[in-house]
């Protein structure tokens, strides 16, 4: 039977999927967020602001295992969603 994620992982997920970031809104709140959380872990990260300031991307370095700067570890995505307007969901989209 594969293992089940950590409690703390699945709440860390629900946490990230109920921050509505339709694209259409302000992804500001989800990326305090994740600053706070990498900040809690010791890891430093950079705003980088829209023209605007209403929206933002979200840099942070992991050093490697050795603490050098190269070799570290890059994770890309994107923190917007579609909107789901007039879309017939069986279930809260923003609910895990």
């Amino acid at each position: 039977m594969p293992a089940q994620p950590a409690e703390a992982t699945i709440s860390e997920i629900t946490d990230l999927i109920t921050f509505d970031t339709t694209s259409r809104d302000s992804n500001l709140p989800l990326i305090d967020h994740v600053v706070d959380r990498l900040k809690a872990a010791g890891i430093e990260s950079q705003r980088v602001p829209n023209a605007e300031g209403t929206k933002a991307n979200l840099l942070a370095t992991l050093p490697a295992a050795d603490g050098s700067t190269t070799g570290g570890i890059v994770l890309s995505g994107h923190t917007d969603v579609v909107p789901v307007d007039g879309q017939d969901w069986s279930s809260d989209p923003f609910t895990p």
